[in-house]
């Protein structure tokens, strides 16, 4: 091999070795700090991508999930005025009766009355019962998308607790008894869509779980495997620092010649 002073091919390699070796370190100490393997989009430009969209679409999910749990609020407040005015429609079956004794007096069948009007001015005002500026009652049937593309809905059936609660009469028992059997359809109504949600709420949660799942593939990096390679490069740093020192040390030869 030729001995020469302008060129000094060794220490060129050597500093081209650890220039690779020191920019693989940097690398590796920036996945570990931030977690993540792809800390610029050229680590990985095709998997940050898929890696956006499925993070996404997980925000998606999470956002149709609170939609569909205030649904699923909305529907229990809505059944809780149904079951309270079930309990009104009893008494009111329970007033009507009694307004038929014989026995009674002008005076008490008055009472009866009395309270039997107190009641249905309750039946109407439940059935004005709002959840936050949504009228729970004669509206318009509830679309409610299920899925984070909102390609998939669960429509909510309107229930007129107003038409159904409206004729009964101290009078007339079978309007009561009409009026019970209109508000037990309407709880089984609204207990099918409460149901039909749970089941949507469920789905998309287990969904958005394998789409952070998928997306920690990508983005998330092992710190087990990275730590080896951060070892590695610490070692391949050091050894190339000593080599480029020794290389640039080989031309002191060619000084000892021309002495």
């Amino acid at each position: 091999m030729s001995v020469v002073i302008n060129t000094n091919f060794a220490a060129t390699v050597a500093a081209n070795n650890l220039a690779s070796s020191n920019d693989m370190l940097q690398k590796s100490l920036n996945r570990l700090s931030s977690g993540s393997k792809i800390v610029n989009p050229s680590d990985d430009a095709g998997g940050l991508a898929v890696a956006m969209k499925l993070t996404a679409a997980a925000s998606r999910s999470s956002a149709a999930a609170t939609n569909i749990g205030n649904a699923i609020s909305l529907l229990q407040t809505q059944d809780g005025v149904l079951k309270v005015t079930g309990k009104i429609l009893d008494r009111m079956g329970q007033l009507a009766t009694l307004f038929t004794d014989p026995t009674k007096n002008s005076s008490d069948t008055s009472n009866y009355g009395l309270e039997f009007d107190q009641l249905k001015t309750e039946l109407a005002n439940l059935a004005g019962t709002q959840f936050n500026g949504q009228t729970l009652f004669g509206g318009a049937n509830l679309t409610v998308h299920t899925n984070e593309d909102g390609t998939q809905a669960a429509t909510l059936t309107a229930i007129d607790l107003s038409t159904d609660t409206s004729s009964v009469s101290i009078t007339n028992l079978s309007s009561i008894t009409d009026a019970i059997k209109a508000v037990a359809t309407d709880r089984a109504t609204n207990g099918a869509g409460q149901s039909v949600l749970g089941f949507a709420s469920e789905v998309l949660s287990v969904n958005q779980t394998n789409l952070q799942a998928a997306s920690s593939r990508i983005m998330d990096v092992d710190v087990a495997s990275e730590s080896t390679q951060l070892a590695r490069y610490n070692v391949l740093v050091q050894a190339g620092t000593a080599m480029l020192a020794q290389a640039n040390q080989s031309a002191q030869s060619a000084l000892k010649l021309l002495q």
